[in-house]
């Protein structure tokens, strides 16, 4: 496979004039090519927020300031210049490598519909990204991994174990160089440790629209309400259950004949679908997280 050659810029800054010119000044020193730029001016909260998609390949005839005399720009130069800029404009930024493929860990719990849907999508190239693990705290899962060639870790949680349960993923997902933590259904209720050591890096998916019915069996919340629409969210966990920055939503319609049952079946679609983009946005840096919400550049 050819490798890939892009790179990604996000930035975060206190808007003021002139910054969109800056990052592309600082990115034309260096003779890349910008492929897509977006930005966004929050301006009630008065930050800009931008994302600069290039090309690092460098032809053998186009020698460039701070670049090789061919092949890429060289990163430690490129760097050194985005820094400078950000210094000047308190910028929050970083810089992500296309050739640096994303490893992602699947938690799971009974519920196989999420699960089975990002491996099926992984497989079909919709998501770049590498899976060398999935997590349970039981075993009824492991078939699918075996399916699809994956090792399936379980850990049992119990309130008295919980604790000791969690430093063994910890360890697990930091001996395998994981970058994302994927919540796939997985009913249990991450501590504030767990999530500090993986700060925006968990994608959860909860099946309620929320702020709506949040907690267990939003379902059954829903019906009991008589909704004419249900709905599932994928946001970052944070320490506080389901109130963290919301990636992606979506609804489907329902109506008084619908039962619990009918609620859930109908559900899960909208649960497959919100997942899978939220994850694949993460994997393609288009998604910046700023006072507990997210500006998505899809």
């Amino acid at each position: 496979m050819i490798p890939d050659t892009t790179a990604t810029l996000l930035v975060t800054c206190p808007d003021r004039p002139g910054l969109v010119a800056a990052l592309s000044q600082a990115l034309y020193q260096h003779g890349v090519n910008i492929l897509d730029a977006d930005q966004h001016t929050d301006t009630v909260a008065g930050k800009f927020f931008q994302r600069i998609r290039f090309d690092l390949a460098r032809g053998p005839n186009d020698p460039q300031p701070g670049s090789m005399a061919s092949g890429e720009i060289d990163r430690s130069d490129l760097e050194r210049t985005v820094a400078e800029v950000a210094s000047r404009n308190a910028m929050s930024w970083s810089l992500r490598y296309g050739a640096d493929i994303k490893r992602v860990a699947i938690f799971v719990s009974k519920t196989d519909h999420c699960l089975y849907d990002l491996l099926l999508r992984h497989r079909a190239g919709e998501l770049r990204c590498e899976i060398p693990l999935i997590v349970s705290n039981h075993e009824k899962l492991a078939e699918v991994a075996t399916q699809f060639g994956i090792p399936y870790h379980v850990f049992p949680i119990t309130k008295e174990n919980k604790i000791a349960q969690e430093e063994e993923e910890i360890a697990l997902l930091q001996r395998e160089s994981i970058d994302l933590v994927v919540l796939a259904r997985y009913m249990q209720i991450l501590s504030a440790d767990f999530i500090s050591q993986f700060e925006s890096r968990i994608i959860n998916i909860h099946h309620s629209f929320l702020p709506a019915f949040a907690g267990g069996r939003p379902y059954q919340q829903a019906y009991d309400r008589g909704v004419k629409r249900v709905g599932a969210t994928a946001h970052y966990a944070t320490g506080d259950l389901d109130e963290g920055p919301i990636v992606e939503q979506d609804v489907i319609q329902v109506s008084h004949r619908d039962s619990p049952a009918d609620l859930i079946r109908k559900g899960r679609d909208v649960e497959r679908s919100v997942l899978s983009r939220a994850v694949r946005w993460h994997l393609e840096d288009r998604l910046l997280v700023y006072d507990n919400k997210t500006v998505v550049f899809a």
